[in-house]
């Protein structure tokens, strides 16, 4: 009795095959769905090649439907279309696996791999199509299942040795850019973290999409967003050391420095920053400077803000840095001065006092004016002007009259 049961059972799932593939033949895939899914979930035919074979021509079918349809000019519905691709992907690959397995007498017989390699290597460009297709709908993490199967494709075992079955050219590498970028728009960073250490793994073919350097770049943010700083940290003297010249690596490292009270190496690093990148000076020479400056070694920190001006007399960072090194020393000298009782030794300093104050200004003037020239926040430009108004009052506490450019500053300052 248990061995007719039995005998029972595989002619049903057997029948459940035959009966698929018959409503698949038909074009009823409503139907075909509803059989191939029983023999999936039934143990004496879920591990046959052939019932994932139908599966993937089903959703296959379903692809092929719609897009003859948008061929021939007719209405087709792209969510079946993209979907139907979607649904071929991994039955096929799932039945040329169990085909790979080999039988009780250890031979390997793959009766659907040529079939299933045919369909994949046709279908390979929708998968962007599809992609395209969710992430204009929103859906991004539908769009880099998209975006990441077309990634997978060309290194399906099916393949190997395969080397002229696909064109690996830009284009396939901006799709991994794709698959990465839309995990992070759906806020899937794991995902996107694992995919990113793939692609640096990887042969990077050049693109108009994105560099290399990039694919570092977006792994640190990741490890950011994840909270992993160790890991940052360790991207980040990675990345410096494979792309010297990026202006991501070195910076970051030289902040993380800073933040950690690390002069000595924040230095150490701004060097090697500033000879890779010497047309960054404005922002990197400015930071040297002010670490300088905070050491209270003011004249090596107007070296610093000078060379910045020499590459880019405009730049602001610069302009405000260095007078702000002026006035510094310039209040430091007056403090020390008030304590003084020797006369004469106070003249010579309300002397110097009145040089810093006086080199400060046309560097804190046109920083004003630039601010002023680009629209620049509220609080940037009233901080600027605040400044200056600080160097005009003390000239003319001093016996040099600023009154009228103090009193232009207040108007504008509306005090």
């Amino acid at each position: 009795m248990m061995a007719v049961l039995t005998s029972g059972s595989i002619f049903a799932q057997k029948s459940a095959l035959k009966d698929a593939k018959r409503a698949l033949g038909r074009d009823d895939l409503n139907e075909a769905r509803t059989m191939i899914k029983q023999a999936a979930e039934h143990p004496e035919t879920a591990t046959d090649p052939e019932t994932w074979k139908i599966w993937g021509d089903i959703g296959n079918k379903a692809f092929d439907l719609q897009r003859t349809n948008a061929m021939l000019g007719k209405s087709a519905n792209d969510k079946v279309m993209y979907d139907g691709l979607m649904e071929s992907y991994v039955p096929y690959v799932k039945a040329d696996s169990l085909a790979e397995l080999p039988d009780a007498k250890g031979r390997v017989k793959n009766k659907v791999r040529k079939d299933i390699a045919g369909i994949l290597r046709a279908n390979h460009p929708f998968y962007i199509n599809g992609g395209v297709y969710y992430n204009d709908q929103g859906d991004y993490k539908t769009a880099t299942d998209f975006f990441e199967v077309y990634w997978n494709i060309p290194g399906l075992p099916m393949f190997e040795g395969e080397n002229d079955a696909f064109v690996l050219d830009s284009t396939f590498q901006t799709i991994k850019y794709y698959a990465i970028i839309t995990a992070i728009q759906g806020e899937d960073h794991k995902r996107a973290l694992a995919m990113l250490q793939r692609a640096a793994k990887e042969p990077f073919i050049e693109n108009s999409a994105y560099k290399e350097s990039d694919i570092y770049e977006l792994m640190a943010s990741e490890y950011i967003q994840l909270g992993d700083s160790a890991k940052f940290l360790e991207i980040l003297y990675d990345g410096a050391e494979k792309f010297p010249s990026s202006n991501y690596f070195l910076p970051n490292l030289v902040n993380v420095f800073i933040r950690e009270g690390n002069t000595e190496k924040a230095m150490q690093y701004l060097d090697k920053a500033i000879e890779n990148t010497p047309q960054n000076s404005c922002d990197l020479n400015s930071v040297k400077g002010a670490l300088l400056a905070e050491q209270g070694n003011y004249d090596a920190a107007e070296a610093e803000y000078r060379k910045a001006l020499a590459q880019d007399p405009n730049c602001e960072r610069a302009l405000e840095a260095i007078a702000v090194n002026f006035i510094l020393q310039a209040q430091d000298l007056k403090e020390k001065t008030a304590l003084m009782s020797d006369r004469q030794q106070q003249m010579e300093n309300d002397k110097k006092t009145v040089e810093l104050y006086q080199k400060a200004l046309p560097s804190l003037e046109k920083y004003a004016e630039l601010l002023k020239g680009r629209e620049a926040p509220a609080h940037d430009i009233e901080s600027a002007l605040l400044k200056l108004r600080n160097v005009y009052y003390n000239l003319s506490s001093m016996g040099v009259d600023k009154s009228k450019e103090m009193e232009e500053v207040e108007k504008e300052l509306n005090l």
